[in-house]
């Protein structure tokens, strides 16, 4: 092996590092890293501001995570606080759909969610790494009851069109065969003399040790059918009692095949930082999280506002408005200072008397496109028949992944799955249709996997973000050179307005980014309120 040209070496702390690490998991670890998702938070602790100046006012826009931690923290200082918000609810993209639920995208196509009572469906985030301490604190602070969530199901499946025969392989299958089978080459190379430069003596006879462990791998260091590969894999017939006990060890996959099918791409997703265990969900969805803070809040938030210009000048911030349900006047709020939330999608669009390092910021960011699409099937059919409880299945095909709820298990009755979480082109592509045709492509494409959907299917929501018209775009995507030029002028404090949420964070798309920004923002508008600056 070499890197750039230059000879192999490798020290031992280097070589133990690797051991576990399949080759798909740096890759997607670097590409998630350049996003920014598997940063880590930096919450410590929340602000404790105290002391705001008497009578000090600050003006919110947006009534998401960030606008609402801001509102929390913000009122406890005792500032005055007010909070426009665009919908006619808290949470912004922290949202539930439950039945009876209804919404309206760009374009004017209203979806009506029809779930039964008790199943929903996320259209925004929808997990919580243990590791993200600042929404998590806020889930306690707000008596938000949580339970795990369930990423890796090795029951669950991973499926390409083109391998296989279409036919989904089992996850522990391909994670058994893809680690066995490199197991036993690496044992090889190791038998063969092939590391004796960079690795002792000592390390070699540990290393075939760990890899015949890690691997499954027989006496002979080989990687075949019987019941150590099979306790990983699986078995053609599982161990039982009586006379009918003895179990059918299966045969792995071949390496060829396996390389092939390119399934193990998604088997480092559990491995990613944000996706290790726990995971931690809300009970009865992720919603739970903007209702509670409305709760908190109450009056605090005034709804169906929407934002039409921003202005400020050296005694404060003047912030236009309409009422949506009755649009058409203009209606004026204004505050000492403003934290606007508002995602930059939208908020490049509206007049705004920023310094121009700050507008060519704003104006820096695209955002991602999504489509979530949820539907409600007449019995929980993956448990029933195919034992999958919780978890994802990942697929080549647009659909992308199908995620199994992790609440509810063997209950009778009709269940909800994501039946696709849609990215890049095929996203476009989706937000280009109806929401009933987004809804029938997912049930097409989700039958190839699961032969009961169309059997089963009943009806389901489909939510494209770029259609949203509070955020048109799923989060806010930074490119490094964007980052290095344009991410300090978007979060500094600009005379009298700051900028807050997921986009002014190194954790995009998540609710941890828009936590910490807000938290970082009001701290310095706190610090400039207490010493009496103007713009």
């Amino acid at each position: 092996m070499q890197d750039g040209g230059s000879n192999f070496s490798m020290k031992r702390r280097d070589l133990l590092r690797m051991i576990g690490l399949t080759a798909g998991s740096a890759a997607m670890y670097q590409a998630m890293s350049s996003l920014g998702f598997a940063a880590e938070s930096k919450f410590k602790q929340t602000t404790g501001l105290q002391g705001a100046p008497k009578g000090a006012s600050v003006l919110i826009l947006g009534a998401g995570i960030a606008g609402m931690v801001a509102a929390y923290e913000l009122r406890q200082a005792g500032y005055k606080v007010q909070v426009l918000e665009y919908n006619h609810r808290p949470g912004g993209r922290n949202w539930s759909l439950r039945g009876g639920d209804s919404f309206t995208e760009m374009g004017g196509l209203t979806q009506h969610c029809r779930f039964d009572d008790g199943l929903y469906v996320n259209p925004g985030p929808w997990r919580l790494p243990y590791h993200h301490h600042g929404i998590l604190s806020y889930c306690k602070k707000l008596g938000v009851p949580l339970e795990s969530y369930v990423q890796v199901n090795y029951n669950a499946y991973l499926h390409s069109a083109n391998a296989f025969g279409g036919k989904p392989q089992r996850y522990r299958t391909i994670n058994a065969d893809y680690r066995g089978h490199v197991a036993e080459l690496l044992a090889k190379a190791t038998q063969g003399g092939k590391l004796d430069a960079p690795v002792s003596k000592e390390d070699q006879e540990l290393l075939l040790e760990s890899l015949r462990e890690w691997g499954a791998l027989d006496k002979n260091f080989a990687y075949e059918r019987g019941t150590t590969s099979s306790n990983r894999r699986g078995f053609d017939k599982d161990p039982g009692g009586g006379l009918s006990a003895r179990p059918v060890p299966s045969t792995p996959l071949g390496l060829k095949d396996v390389l092939g099918s390119r399934l193990w791409s998604n088997l480092s997703a559990g491995e990613i930082y944000e996706f290790q265990t726990a995971l931690f969900q809300p009970v009865g969805g992720m919603g739970r999280i903007g209702e509670a803070f409305g709760r908190e809040l109450k009056e605090l938030i005034r709804y169906n506002a929407r934002v039409t210009a921003i202005q400020q000048d050296d005694h404060g911030v003047s912030v236009a408005y309409e009422d949506t349900n009755t649009p058409g006047q203009t209606l004026n709020a204004r505050a000492d200072w403003c934290l606007c939330t508002i995602p930059l999608s939208v908020l490049a669009q509206l007049p705004m008397n920023v310094s121009q390092p700050m507008t060519d910021a704003i104006n820096a960011v695209p955002y991602a496109a999504s489509v979530k699409v949820g539907l409600q099937f007449k019995r929980r059919f993956w448990e029933e028949d195919e034992h999958i409880f919780g978890g994802i299945t990942y697929t080549d095909l647009p659909i992308s992944n199908i995620s199994y709820p992790s609440t509810g298990f063997h209950s009778s009755g009709k269940g909800v799955l994501l039946g696709a979480y849609i990215w890049g082109l095929n996203a476009y592509e989706f937000t280009a249709m109806t929401p009933e045709q987004r809804v029938r492509k997912a049930v097409e494409y989700g039958n190839q996997i699961h032969p009961q959907y169309k059997e089963e299917f009943e009806h389901g929501v489909a939510v494209g973000w770029h259609r949203s018209p509070f955020t048109m775009g799923c989060f806010g995507v930074w490119s490094e050179e964007a980052r290095a030029q344009h991410y300090d002028n978007l979060c500094k404090v600009d005379g009298r307005i700051a900028l807050a949420g997921e986009h002014a964070s190194y954790l995009p798309a998540w609710q941890e980014g828009a936590v910490t920004s807000a938290l970082d923002a009001i701290g310095r508008i706190h610090q400039r309120a207490m010493s009496g600056a103007t713009a």
